[in-house]
């Protein structure tokens, strides 16, 4: 079972190397099952049900979130029925949406849970807990569990990566936008990334205006960031191949694609 999960798309930038490069990743890589983070699909903050449905259209079967997941509005008119799309499941119980979601691939069962950290971010619900929890409902059904840990701090990733060694398939870290190279398989089975990066603008900072973003460091003056609508971008995603019996993952690569790394079919 290979799973091709693409990293925090960041506005129309990143939503236009999606439709460009996605058939490509699926034509030289042949995933069975694809993940996108959209939490900053529309204008860097939060996704609209016009981009949830496109991202599906373009091939994805499951979009995840993060912090960013209420800052559009519109979400609040079609969270609930949007059957592909998780939010972080440790947010507060009665908030709308869903943590975890099940989807079967040619009479294959994926379990897909996302989670949020709590260093340098809005304290929730407890991500190590919560994943507990789920596990024990995923695992009534599948072997093959991936888990989204959309989190600010290093540590806290790495430490969600050996606490659910060997009890998931696979723990792919979000949030920070920029990749890691440190894609390993954990000595009882799970892939594990601090982070795969960002799908968007490559010439930003963090998928940001970086004029925008430089000017709130040199001045200390609130500034309003925004998703450049021209230059060069970049796809950032990674690719993990797992046992679907056992749901122990055999390899995790990562894929960077922009002018500095151009993509190659062979």
């Amino acid at each position: 079972m290979k799973i091709l999960f693409v990293g925090d798309v960041v506005g129309s930038p990143g939503r236009d190397m999606v439709s460009e490069y996605l058939p490509k990743l699926k034509a030289k890589y042949r995933p069975q099952f694809t993940i996108i983070n959209g939490e900053n699909a529309a204008g860097g903050k939060g996704i609209t049900e016009k981009i949830y449905r496109g991202f599906l259209e373009k091939g994805a079967n499951v979009i995840t979130l993060g912090n960013h997941t209420w800052d559009n509005r519109e979400i609040f008119e079609f969270i609930d029925e949007a059957k592909y799309m998780i939010r972080p499941a440790n947010f507060p119980d009665g908030t709308p949406g869903k943590g975890l979601i099940f989807i079967n691939i040619n009479g294959v069962e994926i379990a897909v849970i996302n989670l949020q950290g709590r260093t340098f971010l809005p304290p929730l619900d407890d991500p190590f807990r919560k994943a507990d929890e789920l596990i024990n409902t995923a695992k009534a059904k599948t072997n093959i569990i991936f888990v989204d840990f959309h989190a600010e701090a290093t540590s806290e990733k790495q430490a969600m990566g050996w606490y659910l060694d060997g009890r998931v398939s696979a723990v792919v870290g979000t949030h920070t936008h920029v990749q890691t190279a440190d894609n390993r398989i954990l000595p009882k089975g799970t892939a594990y990334i601090t982070d795969v990066g960002m799908t968007g603008p490559y010439d930003g900072i963090l998928g940001m205006d970086r004029e925008v973003v430089l000017k709130r460091f040199l001045s200390s003056l609130p500034v309003r960031f925004e998703v450049p609508k021209t230059g060069r971008n970049q796809l950032s995603a990674c690719l993990i191949d797992i046992d679907q019996k056992t749901g122990i993952s055999k390899r995790i690569d990562t894929i960077l694609i922009n002018e500095d790394h151009p993509f190659m079919m062979d």
